[in-house]
């Protein structure tokens, strides 16, 4: 029979680049003091980076060596392996939109799970719990603009949302409208201003 290490290896290698390999998901092959042990003695030897409490990922081999999987690759999977909703935050939803020129420096996602660190080599991507509101929608450009919004706040919302009106497509602005009454109070307000009047649409 096969030994741990290599029986855990063999199943880290079987997923798609960026799974998280956690522990409890290879009770199958041992109990858990002895899968902690393999897991712990493969980071050890590089043959896994430790991304967490208990979770691990693969690291992947390039032409200039060996580097820990990209971000995007290690969220997008973690949340198809936890089922949680985990989206780029605020800050990043405002960039990616145009709202703001300030670059993120560090990788902040919000998620429906708990709230987390994951460590990507020398990377430290954090996930924040949030309300289901600003999960809305969760990869769709009128989520990204909820997100945005919550994060610029009360002060800087109204403006923004005559720059999304121009910016974003006329469907995408409808249905931020159509899940305003889902958005806390200040939030919903700005919007139904913005579709009601506040500038048009180009």
């Amino acid at each position: 029979m096969r030994r741990l290490t290599e029986q855990i290896l063999a199943h880290a290698k079987g997923l798609p680049e960026g799974t998280p390999v956690a522990a409890k998901s290879l009770l199958h092959l041992g109990n858990r003091a002895a899968v902690d042990q393999a897991l712990s003695r493969l980071a050890e030897r590089t043959q896994l980076i430790r991304a967490g409490r208990g979770v691990y990922v693969l690291p992947v081999t390039s032409r200039f060596g060996i580097r820990a999987p990209s971000v995007e690759q290690a969220v997008e999977a973690l949340a198809s392996q936890s089922g949680e909703i985990i989206v780029p935050s605020g800050a990043a939803a405002a960039n990616i939109l145009g709202l703001t020129t300030q670059v993120p420096v560090r990788s902040v996602y919000l998620t429906s799970g708990r709230t987390r660190k994951m460590s990507l080599g020398k990377q430290v991507v954090e996930l924040r719990h949030a309300p289901r509101w600003q999960l809305a929608m969760a990869h769709r450009p009128a989520g990204e603009a909820v997100r945005a919004l919550a994060w610029l706040g009360p002060e800087k919302a109204e403006a923004a949302l005559q720059t999304l009106k121009r910016k974003l497509p006329p469907g995408a602005f409808s249905e931020l409208v159509a899940v305003a009454p889902q958005l806390p109070t200040w939030l919903a307000r700005s919007v139904g201003k913005a579709a009601h009047g506040g500038g048009d649409i180009d």
